[in-house]
């Protein structure tokens, strides 16, 4: 494959081949930011055993000879990258949470044509911004994404201090038979509720994920959630651990693991102490029912000393910040599509055939409409393309370089990570998880009948504005905001 040559000089082939475990070499003396990566991506159908080495294999999609590849680059540097189609359906990258020109977004018919199968789009964007990012299709975002079309893109520079190991962990189910085949991506069941779930969990790609880091090193954990519908409770067992960085954005100073959920789409990184050599740390996930390890790491020896753990937390990024006192309100209620607030079409069970509320739902599977949801009692043209091609009205009209508070209500029982284009915002306030700071994000994950405030300058162009449980984003939970 060619446009690969700069990825392996920093270190592309360890991120395919550990698939995961990507140490992050320091600046050579000398070293100048302004570096131009040339890329190529092949969104094509390849072969991999997702249920193991002696498993059945499966087909997936994906924009490499690996699984999912991992690219870093250095503040200052810029990207060109072409995508070639060799789907059978057309595609697009969106670069997640990289404030990048408007034309670079990555939504067909919206910021670009579709890439169809057979042709190229180039992509030429400098990320301003430090931090943690990922790429995936907006084009059929159940199939593309739950067949694996994703990357990592990493922007380094934002430390005071280089850890002594960097580890990215993308978190990810698949929709997997016994025998290979994927399962249906979208259920009715699934899309009105909290959405359809994997059937085998995975980290990287793989069912369990370890590595060996420095004994007493500092090592950052880059928690990627790119699973299509699941909700991340992590927490650290031995070792101490704080969070450094919220969607890629320096949390300052650092905070306590506790009380942090992690929604689909969202990003965690993580500082941890390891221990004496010999010793163990497992990353755990604590919203499932039962616990599960996303990684266990074992200390191998080293030359660190022990020491206390002080960790002076991220450089402060460049992210312009809304003017409180000025900015403008305006509200957004994300809600059920089908006439009655609060409730979510999958939340019917039981009533009779009879109940006007279940016969709606019923015409609606039968007719194939699906939409299920709503913002602002707007709902997002359905189909497994997304009719892009007819867009809705836009939620809002915003001036360029103004800023606002979008005043978030999720009216429904079910969790909703929304997602903002183009944009970095502080979250000012959730009504239901009080104890976190004010932090930075791309994302927020809404709890059920939650309300949030989020806080933001616009930039120009038309921008997506989404929950990013595919499924919902799929039946109606999307719309775009006009800025001129």
């Amino acid at each position: 494959m060619t446009g690969f040559s700069s990825l392996r000089r920093r270190g592309l082939l360890a991120g395919l081949a550990g698939l995961g475990l990507a140490r992050a070499a320091p600046a050579q003396a000398g070293q100048q930011a302004g570096r131009r990566h040339e890329w190529h991506f092949v969104a094509a159908e390849r072969e991999a055993r997702l249920l193991g080495p002696e498993g059945p294999a499966s087909r997936i999609w994906s924009y490499t000879d690996g699984l999912l590849p991992v690219m870093r680059i250095r503040q200052g540097d810029s990207i060109r990258a072409v995508l070639e189609n060799r789907l059978p359906e057309h595609t697009t990258i969106h670069w997640h949470g990289v404030r990048g020109p408007n034309a670079m977004d990555g939504v067909q018919y919206v910021t670009q044509p579709p890439v169809e199968p057979g042709q190229s789009f180039t992509y030429d964007l400098t990320p301003p911004d430090t931090g943690t990012f990922f790429l995936h299709p907006h084009c059929n975002e159940p199939g593309q994404v739950g067949r694996g079309l994703a990357a990592v893109l990493v922007v380094e520079g934002d430390e005071a201090e280089p850890a002594d190991a960097d580890i990215v962990l993308a978190v990810k189910d698949w929709r997997l038979a016994g025998d290979g085949a994927w399962l249906p991506f979208v259920t009715p069941q699934g899309a009105g509720r909290a959405g359809t779930f994997g059937t085998r969990r995975a980290v990287n790609g793989r069912p369990d994920f370890s590595a060996t880091v420095p004994a007493h090193g500092d090592v950052r954990l880059r928690l990627l959630n790119l699973d299509a519908t699941r909700t991340l409770t992590p927490r650290v067992e031995g070792a101490e651990a704080v969070v450094i960085a919220t969607d890629g954005n320096a949390l300052l100073p650092p905070a306590p693991l506790e009380g942090w959920r992690v929604g689909a789409a969202m990003r965690l990184d993580l500082l941890l102490r390891a221990p004496a050599a010999g010793g163990t740390v497992t990353l755990h996930d604590d919203f499932s029912r039962t616990p599960w390890p996303i990684a266990r790491l074992t200390a191998a020896p080293s030359t660190r000393p022990p020491r206390p753990f002080a960790p002076r937390g991220l450089r402060p990024g460049r992210v312009p910040r809304a003017d409180l006192a000025r900015a403008e309100r305006l509200p957004f209620a994300f809600s059920a599509s089908l006439g009655l607030p609060g409730t979510a079409p999958g939340d019917i069970a039981g009533l009779p055939p009879e109940d006007p509320f279940a016969q709606v739902l019923l015409d609606s599977l039968c007719t194939g409409r699906q939409t299920f949801w709503a913002i602002n009692k707007s709902t997002w043209p359905g189909g497994a393309q997304g009719d892009h091609r007819h867009l809705p009205p836009p939620l809002a009209e915003l001036k360029a370089g103004r800023s606002y508070i979008f005043e978030l209500h999720n009216t429904t029982p079910h969790p909703h990570p929304i997602h903002l284009h183009g944009h970095t915002f502080e979250v000012l306030s959730l009504s239901r998880q009080e104890g976190l700071p004010r932090f930075l994000a791309d994302t927020v994950l809404l709890q059920p009948r939650e309300r949030a405030e989020i806080a933001f300058v616009a930039a120009p162009g038309n921008w997506m504005f989404h929950c990013h449980v595919l499924e919902h984003l799929e039946t109606g939970m999307m719309g775009w905001l006009r800025i001129g």
